[in-house]
């Protein structure tokens, strides 16, 4: 039998070979979730590999490998974060100078990010009066135990000021044997807050000397599309990553450590839920926008938020889904969006120091009184910043404990599971991030409602416009908006606004 001819067009031409198509980004997460619980629960009925029942039990070989995927793509992650941080708010700040209503724009930001994390923190004292969690546990206060670091209104105001002009700390632990040295390690950390207020005050700078920090700029601009780039490859990975946190975690945690504090983390569950689906959905519906259009077009960043339990992390994904699934202009996201990154926490800062709080004092017999509870919210919405976009809940929870004068032992008692509540708190800190630039731009004229209403969630490594993947996956190119002599409509129009 001679072999079939070749499919042809109408033109007569050969037609293109149909290339199979990839899972979207979604699809590849939500697989891979379900994937990780199962290999998980596997890890889990495994048991450890020896020592069981011992202090010095042995995860099995299934653990360990769940371990290191994980804690490999958060790696990555955060090495990626000082040189993003710093490229992203400088650029996004020099932008402003093409924005005739900044300081608006600016001023509204912060003070819906006040507004949502007071909503937020209400919504938490109540739910810790109401279900009780530090009466319904079978933990007692001998449980406890201080954290290592601490989280005072001093330390806070403290890490405002930069320790050197990369924000970048070192700490080396000896380790003794019988009294002898027998080795020392030395790891290197870096404060994000830190590293926030340098780029803004040599964003700030570079705006002030004009013309002169033109070099400076666009080698910025180039650095942010490279630094970019990388992290979008990085982000590629993501649905690897997300197994192993979540294999991890089941293997890890189970529901023996869970159970004492079953009450605790639904209280924290139910308030991240009443955050997320009545909370963001009744401010968008007051201000004219649809509700499904925005959960549509936010929940490729919500679901990677979820797992990589990093807001700074997922900063890319924000941004993208931001500009091109919301329609709000590239200018303003590009302010927006990193500031928020870092500063907007309405599960971290709001959600969960209230019910942590209300269930130390519970726990201890300490009686609350209408002041320590105005205290909770003053902190929570003036202290937000102190968690800096990373995994650090329990910074602010110190500071909250601190403010109040509560017992700090009580923060030992919830670090069992405090992976399993980070990832609910970073999806709806995500969540903020994106709603309240989407609600400001709504409310100043400039969201393009063609955009946000015909929203079209596609794979988030192409391009609209048919340009290359890696480029068009820069989600702060918003700092390259400035350069180029053709700009969007919707950038005329940010650029016009009032």
């Amino acid at each position: 039998m001679a072999p079939a001819a070749p499919e042809k067009s109408a033109t007569g031409a050969p037609a293109p070979k149909r290339r199979l198509k990839a899972p979207s980004f979604t699809v590849q997460i939500l697989v891979a979730l379900v994937l990780g619980v199962l290999l998980g629960w596997a890890a889990l009925s495994m048991g450890p590999a020896s020592g069981a029942g011992t202090p010095d039990e042995v995860p099995n070989w299934l653990t360990t490998t769940l371990s290191t995927i994980g804690s490999s793509f958060v790696t990555l992650l955060k090495a990626i974060v000082p040189p993003l941080v710093f490229t992203a708010i400088v650029a996004s700040i020099a932008n402003l100078r093409n924005v005739t209503n900044a300081a608006r724009l600016a001023g509204q930001t912060i003070l819906w990010f006040a507004i949502t994390a007071l909503v937020s923190v209400v919504i938490g004292i109540g739910l810790g009066l109401v279900l009780k969690p530090g009466a319904n546990t079978t933990l007692s206060a001998a449980d406890g135990s201080e954290p290592g670091g601490s989280g005072s209104w001093l330390d806070f105001l403290n890490g405002f000021i930069p320790s050197n002009f990369l924000g970048i700390g070192a700490r080396t632990q000896i380790e003794q044997v019988e009294g002898a040295v027998s080795g020392a390690s030395t790891s290197i950390s870096f404060n994000v807050l830190q590293i926030v207020v340098i780029s803004l005050i040599i964003g700030i700078a570079a705006l002030k000397s004009g013309k002169k920090a033109d070099p400076f700029l666009a080698f910025n601009r180039s650095a942010l599309a490279i630094i970019q780039t990388v992290l979008w490859w990085i982000i590629r990975l993501a649905p690897l990553g997300t197994l192993g946190l979540i294999g991890n975690a089941v293997a890890t945690y189970g529901w023996d450590l869970l159970a004492p504090l079953a009450t605790f983390a639904a209280a924290i569950y139910i308030g991240l839920a009443l955050v997320l689906f009545v909370v963001y959905p009744v401010i968008l519906r007051t201000n004219g926008l649809r509700i499904t259009s925005y959960f549509k077009g936010a929940w490729p960043a919500i679901q990677l938020a979820f797992v990589s339990r990093s807001s700074i992390g997922t900063l890319p994904v924000t941004q993208r889904v931001t500009e091109r699934n919301l329609g709000v202009p590239r200018e303003y996201a590009s302010f927006a969006v990193p500031l928020a990154a870092t500063t907007k926490m309405d599960g971290c800062a709001s959600i969960y120091p209230a019910i942590s709080a209300i269930f130390i004092a519970q726990l201890f017999g300490i009686d609350l009184s209408f002041t320590d509870y105005l205290l909770i919210a003053f902190v929570s919405v003036v202290g937000s910043a102190a968690t800096a976009g990373l995994t650090g809940a329990i910074v602010m929870l110190t500071l909250t404990l601190s403010t109040l004068g509560l017992p700090l032992a009580g923060v030992g008692l919830l670090l069992a599971i405090d992976p399993i509540l980070d990832m609910g708190r970073t999806a709806v800190n995500v969540a903020g991030q994106v709603l309240v630039p989407t609600v400001v731009a709504k409310r100043e004229g400039i969201l393009d409602l063609e955009q946000y209403e015909g929203v079209n969630v596609e794979d988030l490594f192409t391009d609209d416009e048919g340009g290359s993947a890696d480029e068009a996956a820069t989600p702060t190119a918003a700092a390259n908006a400035s350069d180029e002599p053709a700009a969007s409509a919707a950038d005329e129009e940010l650029v016009g606004a009032r």
